[in-house]
């Protein structure tokens, strides 16, 4: 802890600065009073006499106060209160708060360069590199609707990246509407709702997937709208998807449908032939495996409107050449996709206790630590691949791979698919362990 005189020093710097940057009755009323009691990493912590006080600052002021630590050019870059006495404002709260409430991950490798805008979706991925951009100062709320596997969430992880990249010092906080209700039922159980609180409003932005889910619940949507209100009325980012629009959400209730209408609405429409080849191009490249033209054009054909079904056709004609160790062609590709529906057919009798049998008897895991929360290394890499063959195996919605592996959430499911279907193709051994699996599941 540095020396009361040292705090003095760095806070009488940063008072000065708030001081040209909050009014005058404010900056009397709330900031004048607070008191430096220690420094922590790149945040000073200050005292503030009341719960109020310090509700009516974070509320307020708190963002000029950030840029008033920021230009005193000190090492500082933020601020922490606390309350003597408080059981909201304390020097424990913020990482209880973080340990307490459900993460979705955020993929690194979905990116706006990695997004393949074609005629249908070049409106909404400008409307989304706006946003990622300038934060809270485009379109807000950002509302992206479309049918699944268009993109959507690729888009949500990718302004979560450029902001990141470009705002660093931006708290993003990336969640699902499924999350949020149980966080909120948690949080009434276990009576923190000022943690719950504190969570989804202490942010710059905040990104929630698949809205349409939201249940029709006075105090979820109560939650909601006095979140919404709070965050937008800091212009702070908010950004949402949906299936359909807001006025077809049916369990939506009007105040927030009003308020989802307020900033800017755009949908992702499916992608048409071009823009499919360029996608499947986009996916050889990344995977360092060339793919002839005609073949592109051939696996882009009556691939229907998922283009994670157009990826899963093109990793099947993959496996398929480095299994016969042969060159990709138009005839190779057309056996793949013939051999994996006659797979199918021989697949019916698959079932996801099956999956999860051969995965915790071939990497020697119970099934309970299986569907745990337990985070060893060897654990995770289990139920990874264990998601990763639910969904390649049985084409089950994420959803449900999601609740079959211990009540996780369909991102947490859509990460670990997307990981395993890219390390198998880096990594030998992975592809040998899924392969491995596959046949003890297939009993080859």
């Amino acid at each position: 802890m540095p020396e009361n005189s040292q705090l003095a020093f760095l806070w009488k710097q940063i008072s000065e600065k708030a001081e040209m940057l909050i009014s005058g009755v404010s900056f009397n009323a709330f900031i004048k009073e607070l008191e430096p009691v220690d420094v922590s990493g790149r945040k000073i912590i200050l005292r503030a006499s009341s719960d109020l006080t310090a509700t009516t600052i974070m509320k307020k002021h708190a963002e000029k106060l950030r840029t008033a630590i920021v230009k005193c050019d000190i090492g500082l870059s933020d601020f922490r209160l606390v309350v003597d006495g408080s059981d909201v404002f304390t020097l424990d709260f913020e990482e209880d708060a973080a340990e307490t409430f459900r993460v979705a991950p955020i993929n690194k490798s979905f990116t706006f360069d990695s997004f393949v805008a074609g005629s249908g979706s070049k409106f909404v991925y400008a409307a989304a590199k706006a946003v990622a951009d300038n934060p809270g100062e485009t379109f807000n709320p950002l509302f992206i609707y479309g049918e699944s596997g268009l993109g959507k969430t690729h888009l949500m992880h990718a302004i979560a990246n450029r902001i990141a990249e470009k705002y660093p010092d931006k708290k993003v906080l990336y969640t699902t509407s499924e999350n949020f209700l149980n966080d909120l039922i948690d949080s009434i159980t276990q009576k923190t709702g000022a943690k719950f609180r504190y969570h989804y409003r202490n942010v710059d932005v905040l990104m929630i997937d698949d809205i349409q889910f939201l249940k029709a619940r006075t105090q979820l949507q109560e939650e909601l709208f006095h979140t919404f209100n709070e965050l937008s009325s800091q212009n702070k980012q908010i950004v949402l998807t949906s299936d359909r629009p807001p006025k077809e959400i049916a369990t939506l209730e009007d105040r927030l449908r009003t308020r989802f209408e307020g900033g800017m609405i755009v949908d992702i429409q499916p992608p048409d032939a071009e823009t499919k080849i360029a996608i499947l191009k986009r996916k050889a490249l990344d995977r360092k495996c060339p793919v002839p033209d005609d073949v592109l054009e051939f696996l882009a054909s009556d691939s229907g409107h998922d283009v994670r079904n157009l990826e899963g056709r093109l990793t099947k004609v993959i496996f398929a050449s480095k299994l016969h160790e042969a060159p990709i062609t138009l005839a190779l590709a057309k056996q793949a996709l013939r051999e994996s529906v006659n797979d199918a057919e021989e697949e019916e009798d698959v079932t996801p206790e099956k999956i999860i049998a051969a995965v915790c008897g071939y990497f020697k895991q119970r099934k309970d630590d299986l569907l745990g929360k337990g985070k060893k290394a060897d654990l995770v890499k289990a139920r990874q691949i264990c998601a990763y063959l639910m969904c390649d195996m049985l084409s089950l919605p994420l959803v449900s791979v999601g609740n079959i592996l211990g009540g996780r959430d369909h991102t947490t499911i859509m990460y670990a698919r997307d990981k395993m279907e890219q390390m198998k193709d880096l990594n030998a051994r992975i592809a040998k362990e899924i392969d491995d699996i596959r046949n003890i599941i297939l009993k080859k």
